[in-house]
């Protein structure tokens, strides 16, 4: 193993500045995966590391798991491995948390680093297989330290605390996304069951008219239209209603015949005649 921070100081780097600082530098790699170190650095640890890996791969093989490609994006950030065709990220790897990085000499394929985990904060070691780049992998990644490092020094630590700070502000922000969507949810449930409960409850109407009172015989009580009522004299015989003076009169001009009412002088002239004489022939 060759650790790439050790390279000699008059080695040209392979990429510019400005390419680094501002945007990053892809790599395509087999990902054999990640074990837990007892060490933040070392070469015997990362050679036990490859080696374990490599064992493990090796049994997955023979059950015809096939070793995942991964996309490898390196800047003064960090390293972030991304799944090539979804450019899913599964580790974001932050550089100051990368503590050792390194490339085998017997195996040039082979080139691993170490970094500590932000949750757990264990140490665990990252292992790769490149055919032709695993040298050009671990430069570029040294190059990247040795910009962070100068970048560091000229904002006199500043750049490293803000970058912490927009780290722990990404966490919270992610966590208070997480609980809105939990909130929202219940939100959804409560508001469909409230449906639920409005659609099964149907008040009945207060106002509803309600019908006239019947007889037993289901008939509505008769009720006179004229104020005038019939009152019993001394001797028990009805009271008969005054007539008014204003007749009303039906469609073709005729007083209306009250049996009731009439008397005998109020008959027509020529009908009073006529009952005359027929009371004149019944006294013979």
């Amino acid at each position: 193993m060759n650790r790439a921070f050790s390279r000699k100081r008059d080695k040209s780097w392979m990429h510019t500045p400005e390419t680094l600082s501002k945007h990053f530098i892809a790599y395509n790699a087999k990902f054999l995966g990640c074990t837990e170190v007892e060490q933040p650095k070392g070469t015997e640890i990362v050679r036990e590391s490859v080696r374990k890996l490599k064992f493990s791969r090796h049994i997955k093989k023979s059950e015809g798991q096939k070793t995942p490609k991964v996309e490898l994006q390196i800047s003064i950030y960090g390293v972030k491995i991304l799944e090539p065709k979804t450019k899913e990220v599964v580790h974001n790897c932050q550089l100051h948390r990368i503590s050792f990085c390194a490339d085998d000499k017997t195996d040039k394929r082979i080139f691993t680093f170490i970094c500590k985990d932000s949750e757990s904060n264990k140490h665990l070691c990252y292992v790769f297989d490149s055919e032709k780049c695993a040298e050009e992998i671990t430069l570029t990644i040294g190059q990247a330290f040795d910009l962070a490092y100068r970048k560091f020094l000229e904002s006199g630590g500043k750049d490293v605390e803000s970058r912490k700070q927009l780290a722990g502000l990404q966490r919270r922000i992610q966590e208070l996304e997480t609980e809105n969507t939990e909130l929202k949810c219940k939100v959804q449930d409560l508001e469909n069951q409230l449906l639920m409960t409005d659609a099964s409850y149907s008040p009945t109407d207060s106002t509803t008219p309600q019908s006239p009172c019947t007889d037993i015989f289901d008939m509505i009580p008769f009720s006179s239209i004229s104020p005038e009522s019939t009152t019993p004299t001394r001797n028990g015989s009805p009271h008969t209603p005054i007539r008014s003076s204003e007749t009303k009169k039906d469609l073709f001009g005729a007083e209306p015949f009250d049996p009731f009412c009439c008397a005998a002088g109020d008959f027509p002239p020529d009908i009073q005649s006529r009952l005359d004489e027929m009371q004149v022939h019944d006294t013979f």
